[in-house]
């Protein structure tokens, strides 16, 4: 049928149909080789429902699906850099692209692609083609790119939405009519495709300009006309950038094509080759439904793993609403049976088991070992599991003498050579084909790295739970296995004791290891397949993919580098903080009238509340006055109180120096490894609601940073010869996060212009010019930023200033007056929370908010802690995304990523490259953000180096 007037071309954007599929699914794999099929199964539902619904009086009578030929096109000649940013496509979908397009062949469907040019191109094209043939185009994509081509009988189809984008739907999405878009995108640029564009011009600003104007060329014409300097400069300057810009964003529509717009014509699918490829990929619902419209027989297949996927990948096809993630209903799977649990203890046995989790394409993993210090600790054994109740113990480390503290040092009888089983498990571990579950893998994958393996790739349950259930409940293996499989873990104390008596795991008889170790690793699984499944509807797939699983070989890496510590240095300190204390400890006795104990609770009650006799004072169950840091504040600005208050001031300052002598200037020299001559601290991933990483063993993160004493800490942290120390720091990354979800335009055009945002604060608050502004009042202005952003009182301004409670309380209210966007943001935020049981980032990670309806003394706390997580969480997700992408921006130089900080990443690096590690990773951290979001504000990072810590920050 030639394609003429009448004729309706519809035009699959293919490429976006499958890594909508991805990333909307669970991982599942074919049954019979393992082979990762889940992105085909949602591609090839979508291709059926699409079939099932073209019908009726509006129905296509021609069709494509076209698809990207590869990522290097005739835009790389023009910029070399185009789509520079785009990470590479994850390892288990590389295998899946084939197979779409023999999907598309099977449902007979056009599959078109054109090398050096993009599937967009060839749409534009085909698009041109029908139009000018006096035909009808619906283009079935939501790409923005693809809204230049809308107009004169051609609009888009948003299918997952089912929402036509017509004319109206692009002035509203770029703020002019489709033939200005490639206007508006020249100078807005894309983040996502490395378009440079014009600096600092968003959208909204393209828009204003190209209407005031009327075409880019005109614009960039009287660029000189412009009244705002920065942006008529910027027009000026960047002119040739953004006409390649423009040149990028412009689809080619004359793009050859592999077959002629008449041959496009509609054709049912041959039942006997679609069901021959549905077979073939094993999908059985989905076989069953082809089978039944076109009244054929379906054949018997195997379940597809895990179960229940392919009746996800058809429900999530079919658009169904998802399931709330909440602790799901199981699947009946075989009971709990420690006692069919088995230990490996030959060659022969423990092949037999990696040649069946070759077979099964996934293995769980758990090792066992003498402690919890990854860097320290000896391997004892590792588990497995391959099926719910078909789990193994394999023994290396456990001594003679049974549990007897006291015994032998020779290894007991039974177990295999630990170098001949790692030997063995090694291949599987690091086989791509293999997909190792774990629990808080990151434990496992630095004791074996140790040995010489690096297990990859993995799943780790721990971190489906954080994705799905942050703020619900813990993570931890035990309560998640009492939580969703309803069964109660052997207790590790059952096996090593406590307190005095309690022996470490390979004085651990091997019977009784057994089933305490193999259970590990069967719950581990059971939990994978319960959870795995679960992420989709959650929604919390992206952030699980984008950045808890990739974190963990990252912070793995760090860890395990370490940083170098001047133990002479910490001497020093130690020293120098002990006389400091006992100068403070004269200052409070003459404060005082009396010696006394001043680390001594109940003493300084009684000086405060019965001597001096402060009001307010309240005692604990043992009789004693509360004297925590809350109370000490508040008499510090308690009117009619002066020698009061001036004695808490003091023992708040001795409690400083106490908490840094004791934590840090003497602790840290015990945590020395002496192996490596380095102090190895350990993330927490999952340890914050909000995805902050909490560091312990030693903790590093709340080192004080206010104090100089606090500061003065970082000395001591120094580059090995011959290196150097590099810190990078996002500045008041949390205030610019406000200043964008709450749209506070004076906040983001203050981080434009890069104004001192604290003093501009002041200005607008205090009505005092930023030139030549009181130190003082510009400390009470930041106060305020940082502490809003924690829903901070009265009563907390009061004590940070240090000032009475309603002069505090005065600075709030008229911050609130000055800004009202934040206030708008506060309640927006809290109402969302009451309503859903959880807040959201920019990224899509959910916090849950259990307690935000709650009455009481709690209800406060759980309004504060709503309010700043999506600020504090989406910082997080920043800092994260930014250390994904680390190693690999900076492989190629002699450096190594050692701490993250907070909003603070350290580094060690040559003497003579740190002037290219800056560059490298302020441009991986100030584009984080990219292409999950773009910011409204920059994101800004200072750089520095030094000999130590304390010099490069």
């Amino acid at each position: 049928m030639a394609f003429g007037k009448g004729c309706h071309l519809h035009l699959i954007d293919g490429s976006a149909f499958i890594f909508r599929a991805y990333h909307a699914l669970p991982p599942l794999t074919r049954k019979s080789d393992g082979l990762p099929v889940g992105a085909v199964a949602g591609f090839a539902n979508m291709l059926f429902k699409y079939i099932e619904d073209a019908s009726g009086p509006d129905a296509p009578t021609h069709a494509a699906v076209i698809f990207d030929h590869s990522s290097k096109t005739f835009r790389n000649e023009i910029y070399p850099a185009y789509k520079a940013n785009r990470p590479p496509a994850p390892e288990d979908l590389r295998p899946q692209f084939p197979l779409t397009r023999e999907a598309t062949r099977a449902f007979n469907l056009p599959c078109l692609e054109t090398e050096g040019f993009e599937a967009d191109d060839i749409i534009a094209t085909l698009a041109r083609e029908a139009r000018e043939a006096g035909g009808r185009v619906t283009i079935i994509s939501s790409d923005k790119d693809l809204m230049q081509l809308v107009g004169g009988g051609v609009e888009m189809l948003d299918a997952m939405k089912n929402k036509v984008i017509g004319p109206d739907e692009v002035v509203e999405k770029f703020g002019v009519g489709p033939e200005r878009v490639i206007d508006v995108q020249a100078l807005a640029g894309d983040s996502v495709d490395n378009v440079p564009g014009a600096p600092g011009i968003g959208l909204k600003t393209a828009a204003l300009l190209i209407n005031e104007y009327g075409d880019l060329e005109t614009l960039l014409a009287r660029a000189e006309e412009i009244k705002q300097p920065k942006r008529r400069q910027t027009l000026i300057d960047f002119a040739e950038q953004i006409r390649v810009s423009k040149r990028l964003v412009t689809l080619e529509d004359h793009a050859p094509l592999p077959v002629a717009l008449d041959s496009l014509e509609i054709r049912d699918p041959e039942p006997e080759v679609l069901m021959n490829f549905l077979n073939e990929m094993e999908f059985r619902t989905l076989t069953k439904r082809v089978a039944d419209k076109f009244g054929v027989a379906a054949p018997t297949l195997p379940a597809i793993a895990p179960g229940g996927g392919a009746d996800a990948a058809e429900r999530w096809a079919r658009g169904a609403a998802p399931a709330a993630p909440a602790a799901p209903v199981a699947a009946p799977e075989a009971p709990f049976d420690t006692a069919a649990y088995t230990a490996i203890s030959t060659r022969e046995e423990l092949a037999r088991w990696l040649e069946a989790a070759r077979a099964e394409g996934v293995l769980a993993v758990d090792t066992e070992t003498t402690s919890l210090d990854e860097m320290r600790a000896e391997l004892v054994g590792v588990s497995l599991a391959l099926a719910p109740g078909r789990a193994a113990y394999i023994p290396l480390g456990h001594r003679a003498g049974g549990d007897d503290l006291f015994g032998s040092a020779e290894l007991a009888p039974g177990q295999m050579p630990m170098e001949e089983a790692l030997a063995l498990l090694k291949p599987v571990l690091e086989d791509d084909s293999v997909l190792k579950i774990g629990q808080n893998m990151k434990y496992d994958l630095k004791i074996l790295a140790r040995h010489g393996i690096r297990v990859a790739p993995f799943d780790d349950t721990m971190l489906m739970s954080y994705a799905m259930f942050s703020g619900l409940h813990g993570h931890g293996m035990d309560e998640l296995s009492e939580r969703y499989l309803d069964h109660r873990p052997i207790p590790i104390k059952e096996l090593i004791g406590s307190g005095k008596s309690q022996i470490t795991f390979d004085r651990v008889p091997v019977d009784k290891a057994v089933a305490y170790a193999a259970e590990d690793a069967d719950i581990t699984l059971r939990l994978w397949r319960r959870f795995r499944p679960m992420l989709a509807p959650a929604r919390a797939t992206t952030i699980y993919e984008t950045e808890e699983r990739p974190l963990v070989p990252v912070l793995a890496e760090m860890e395990m580098a370490g940083v170098r510590v001047d133990t002479s240095v910490l001497a020093r300190m130690s020293n120098a903080f002990a006389q400091k204390m006992a100068g403070l400890e004269a200052e409070i006795a003459e404060i005082a009238g009396q010696p006394f104990n001043v680390g001594s609770p109940k003493q300084l009650g009684e000086i405060l509340f019965d001597q001096m006799g402060v009001p307010g004072g309240q005692k604990g169950k043992t009789g004693a006055y509360g004297t925590g840091a809350d109370v000490l504040e508040d008499i510090t600005t308690m009117e009619g109180q002066p020698v009061a208050a001036r004695l808490a001031s003091a023992v708040l300052d001795w409690r400083a120096i106490s908490k840094l002598k004791s934590t840090y200037t003497d602790a840290l020299q015990g945590h020395l490894n002496p192996e490596t001559g380095r102090v190895h601290t350990s993330y927490s991933i999952a340890g914050a609601n909000t995805g902050r990483l909490a560091s312990t063993d030693p903790n590093l993160q709340n080192i004080p940073v206010r104090s100089e004493e606090g500061r003065r800490i970082r000395e001591a942290f120094v580059a090995g010869p011959g290196m150097r120390i590099v810190s990078l720091d996002y500045s008041q990354i949390e205030l610019r996060i406000l200043a964008h979800v709450a749209d506070l335009p004076e906040m983001k055009e203050a981080f434009r212009q890069g104004v001192d945002i604290h003093a501009m604060t002041a200005s607008e608050m205090f009505g005092v010019p930023v030139e030549g502004m009181d130190p003082g009042v510009r400390r009470q202005a930041k106060a305020i930023n940082f502490g809003v952003i924690y829903g901070i009182s009265g009563f907390g301004l009061a004590r940070n200033l240090r000032i009475p409670r309603a002069e505090a309380q005065g600075f709030i209210d008229r911050y609130f007056e000055r800004f009202p966007g934040i206030r708008r943001y506060m309640d927006d935020t809290i109402a969302f929370a009451k309503e859903h049981g959880y807040v959201e980032t920019l990224f899509g990670r959910r916090i849950h908010t259990p307690e935000i309806n709650a009455k009481g003394p709690g209800a406060g706390f759980a309004k504060r802690a709503a309010i700043n997580a999506p600020i504090q969480g989406a910082a997080a997700d920043v800092i994260r995304r930014a250390m994904v992408r680390m190693p690999e921006a900076i492989a190629g130089l002699p450096a190594k990523m050692l701490l993250q900080v907070h909003d603070e990443l350290i580094f060690e690096v040559e003497a003579g490259a740190t002037g290219a590690l800056i560059e490298t990773a302020r441009r991986v951290m100030e584009g984080a953000a990219d292409p999950a979001v773009r910011l409204s504000v920059p994101l800004v990072v200072d750089g520095g180096e030094g000999a130590s810590w304390a010099e490069a920050h």
